[in-house]
């Protein structure tokens, strides 16, 4: 099976945008959106707070003008930084060698996109007897913030889909469950002293170290007593302190410490539930602080929040991703994606796209040309079941 020469073009055009996250995405979003103009459809793009950055939904609609039901096919424009990392190659360069393509987003996430940005002309040429809407995220990467937006957008609009294919590298297999992803601060306020005089002081790294215990004793709550779903790898939730940022001399009793974490929980866990418990423990560690000190205490911010997935295999979007190439599989991935977002709407959505997620975020990043002719398959399946 062999790519055809537009679709990689479309790749390689869409990763020379350098959309890392902390940049904008507009030029990529103009670019498709020209596309979609080129051959009458109009956009709609959701603009973030600061007007740096845009989703973009557009709708091929029905051959009676219809936009209800019919199939969502999602992805982010944003990738991962490559600072610090050592590259063969310009990471923003496209290069195929031995049958691969290197480049910063070739895996995650592009390869599928440029395959639906390529099939654009062809999705409007047909007479189509369901809708088929494309949906672009921004910052999906640093806790899919962009995707609310856009889904609340798809609801908004009352298109009412009947499924979603999110389009993350799984090797071209289908997905049906991941956990949520929840990143959490929990921020200390102390009171600085001299390092000589820490009765005067309050401590923020001691208390800090203390939540952090409590974070890893919950980890290994769940590890030892679940609950537990063999779905996964790791088969139970997992709660991690990654990041602990305080003090500013070591002869200084530090008056700040921020911890953030993360937790990423299988479905039988109440998200909220746990959050409640963290926020609890970081309420009673300030209480004992403000007990020193008045002026001490600590905040618990949530910084994202994304759901997991969970579709049941009699889905329809199931059996018609089959139909449209995937192998059937109850496959389920501890790392998270936008699909959750859609699902909580109450839209029936798997993940499937080219590109192994093994090299997500690496350096010299790289997707099989292999996986692009399977996703071109995928996609020409998608368009001719929704033809009228």
């Amino acid at each position: 099976m062999k790519h055809t020469p537009d679709s990689l073009a479309e790749i390689e055009r869409l990763i020379r945008f350098d959309t890392t996250s902390r940049d904008s995405n507009l030029p990529l979003i103009d670019h498709v959106a020209g596309r979609l103009r080129s051959v009458g459809v109009e956009p709609t793009l959701v603009r973030n707070a600061e007007g740096t950055k845009a989703n973009l939904l557009a709708t091929f609609p029905a051959a009676d003008g219809s936009t209800r039901g019919g199939t969502v096919v999602s992805a982010h424009t944003d990738v991962v930084p490559v600072d610090g990392q050592d590259w063969s190659s310009d990471p923003f360069a496209p290069e195929v060698r031995d049958g691969r393509l290197y480049a910063r987003g070739s895996a995650d996430m592009k390869s599928f996109l440029g395959v639906a940005v390529a099939r654009i002309g062809a999705m409007a040429a047909q007479p189509l007897a369901e809708p088929i809407h494309l949906a672009l995220s921004y910052d999906e990467e640093v806790g899919c913030i962009g995707a609310v937006s856009l889904v609340d957008a798809i609801v908004d609009a009352g298109l009412e889909p009947t499924g979603c294919v999110v389009g993350e590298p799984t090797s071209m297999r289908m997905i049906r469950g991941h956990k949520s992803v929840n990143v959490l601060q929990a921020h200390f306020r102390g009171v600085a002293a001299h390092s000589s005089l820490p009765t005067e002081g309050v401590n923020a790294i001691a208390h800090a170290a203390e939540f952090v215990r409590f974070v890893h004793a919950v980890a290994a709550e769940f590890a030892q007593d679940g609950p537990f779903d063999d779905g996964y790898l790791v088969p139970y939730t997992t709660t991690t302190a990654n990041r602990i940022d305080g003090g500013i001399a070591v002869n200084t009793i530090p008056a700040d410490c921020t911890v953030t974490f993360e937790f990423r929980s299988i479905a039988a866990v109440d998200q909220e539930e746990l959050i409640g418990r963290f926020r609890a423990e970081a309420e009673r560690i300030g209480a004992l602080m403000r007990e020193q000190d008045s002026a001490a205490g600590t905040d618990f911010t949530i910084v994202s929040t994304a759901p997991g997935l969970e579709t049941p295999g009699d889905a329809a979007i199931v059996s018609r991703v089959v139909e449209w190439g995937a192998d059937e599989s109850a496959g389920k991935v501890t790392y998270g994606t936008e699909a959750g977002l859609f699902s909580r709407a109450g839209i029936p959505t798997v993940v499937y796209g080219p590109g192994d997620i093994a090299q997500a975020h690496a350096p010299d990043e790289f997707i099989e040309l292999e996986q692009i002719a399977r996703c071109e398959s995928f996609f020409d399946r998608l368009i001719e079941a929704h033809r009228a």
